[in-house]
C-alpha cells in the first residue's frame, strides 16, 4: 500500500509531465522576486506626508463666522419696518448665531411678508377704531357728524401738518379717545371761553396765549 498522501500525489507528476520539483522551484523564484519587490519598495524615500489638520481649524473652514456684537440691517427698498419687529429679529438672529450677511439675507426675503400683515394689522385696528367711535355713547350715534366737525374745527386750529400726517399714517385718527379730546377741544373753542387746568376757573380763549411767538392778528 503507498503512504503517499493527496497532496502529494497531486504534486507527484502533472498530466503535462512536469515534476512536483520544478514547480515548486517555479513558486520559489515567484515568492524570491516578491520578496525583491517589497524590499526594493521599502529602501525608497517615503512619499511627502501630507501636513495634518487640526479638528479645530477644519471645523471652523466648514462652519461660517458667527454672529456679530451688534446687527446693523439695511433697510429694505420701499418698506417700512418696525423698529420693535427689527429688535425681535435681531435678538433670534443672534440666539441662532447667524453673521451679518445671513442675517440681513433673511430680513430681506421676510420684509415683504412682514410689511403685508403690519398693514394689515394696522388696517383692523383702524376699522376697530373707527367702528368704535361711530357708536361712542359721548359724540357717536346720530351727533357723530355734528360733533366730528367739532374735532375738525379744533384739529384746523391747533394742529402741525406733521400731526395730520401721524394721525393719518398711523390710524389713529380714528381712535375714539383721539375724537373725544377733538371734539372737546373744537366746542371749547367754539364758545365764549373754556375751562382750563387750573382749579375749574373760567378763562376767555386767547390764541396768542397758546402761541405767543405766533403772528396771529
Amino acid at each position: 500500500m503507498s503512504n503517499e498522501t493527496l497532496v502529494t500525489e497531486t504534486t507527484a507528476t502533472t498530466p503535462e509531465g512536469e515534476s512536483a520539483s520544478q514547480t515548486t522551484e517555479q513558486q520559489a523564484a515567484t515568492g524570491a522576486d516578491t520578496a525583491g519587490q517589497q524590499q526594493q519598495q521599502e529602501g525608497q524615500p517615503a512619499a511627502e506626508a501630507q501636513p495634518e489638520t487640526k479638528p479645530d481649524e477644519a471645523k471652523a473652514k466648514e462652519e461660517p463666522e458667527g454672529s456679530p456684537e451688534q446687527y446693523e440691517f439695511k433697510p429694505t427698498e420701499g418698506l417700512d419696518i418696525d423698529p420693535a419687529v427689527i429688535g425681535s429679529f435681531a435678538e433670534v438672529a443672534k440666539e441662532l448665531n447667524l453673521p451679518q450677511d445671513a442675517a440681513q439675507k433673511m430680513l430681506d426675503k421676510m420684509a415683504p411678508v412682514l410689511a403685508t400683515r403690519q398693514a394689515e394689522q394696522l388696517d383692523a385696528a383702524r376699522e376697530h377704531w373707527a367702528n368704535e367711535a361711530r357708536s361712542d355713547k359721548e359724540f357717536g350715534g346720530e351727533h357723530l357728524a355734528e360733533n366730528l366737525s367739532h374735532a375738525k374745527k379744533a384739529l384746523d386750529a391747533f394742529a402741525t401738518p406733521e400731526l395730520h400726517t401721524l394721525l393719518n399714517d398711523s390710524g389713529l385718527g380714528n381712535h375714539p379717545e383721539v375724537i373725544r379730546f377733538m371734539v372737546r377741544a373744537g366746542k371749547a373753542i367754539s364758545e365764549d371761553g373754556f375751562v382750563r387746568g387750573n382749579g375749574g376757573k373760567s378763562n376767555t380763549h386767547d390764541p396768542k396765549r397758546l402761541y405767543p411767538n405766533s403772528n396771529m392778528n
